[in-house]
């Protein structure tokens, strides 16, 4: 059964469980739809203050009226900043520009309240293919650009990301959304660690040459703290 009220019906089952449900909506009638079953569940069991950290995967293009909604709910916006550089070639032409001010507006969901965090998407569908890597996704968040340094000014620039903002959204914010802020997300005594090591200062390269970003190695990975 897919029709009306499944969607509200499974999400009921999920918090019955303790389950945080976690829910792709992409376009601005999915994003509604689910907020809207989010609300209802959330304030029929009186959960919306508590600590539930529900999640909207994706969050990719919201209307105007609804960025507040997710600072009100307390939701988690788990996002994937490489999308920028990867769809602003086709977004505005296939949905407008003022709609597409709400597509992949990390810095207003950021400011509305949500909990942002990154992921890569990868990897991606048959018609586009994400890298793994994080140094893209940085890049995307910092710059608004595509691989190629596009537009100069950025992409809807007003909507970037500070790099140390783009580092906390792929380490300590995901580990806080998932429960595991105790053990994992930060370097630190008797937490979890697998590190990559890079060639370069990739904080000082955010604040000054994104660009360069993109051109950054690895020189070795620390797993499991060995």
């Amino acid at each position: 059964d897919f029709g009306p009220g499944n969607l509200e019906k499974l999400i009921e089952q999920a918090a019955d469980t303790g389950l945080p449900p976690h829910v792709h909506a992409i376009g601005d009638k999915g994003v509604r739809i689910l907020l809207d079953v989010y609300e209802k569940v959330l304030t029929r069991r009186q959960m919306v203050e508590k600590d539930h950290r529900w999640r909207v995967i994706h969050a990719q293009v919201v209307h105007p009226d609804d960025f507040a909604r997710f600072g009100k709910l307390e939701l988690v916006a788990e996002v994937n900043p490489y999308h920028v550089s990867d769809d602003m070639r086709w977004m505005e032409e296939r949905i407008g520009k003022e709609r597409s001010k709400g597509a992949y507006a990390f810095r207003q969901l950021k400011d509305a309240g949500a909990v942002l965090i990154f992921g890569s998407d990868s990897p991606g569908t048959n018609a586009a293919r994400y890298y793994l890597s994080p140094v893209y996704g940085l890049y995307a968040a910092v710059s608004r650009q595509t691989l190629t340094g596009e537009p100069k000014e950025g992409w809807f620039p007003d909507q970037r990301h500070t790099i140390e903002q783009a580092n906390n959204a792929y380490t300590r914010a995901p580990a806080w959304a998932s429960f595991e802020e105790d053990r994992k997300g930060t370097l630190a005594p008797g937490m979890l660690s697998d590190v990559a090591v890079f060639d370069r200062d990739l904080v000082q390269v955010g604040r000054a040459r994104p660009a360069e970003l993109l051109q950054a190695k690895v020189l070795y990975t620390i797993v499991g703290g060995t």
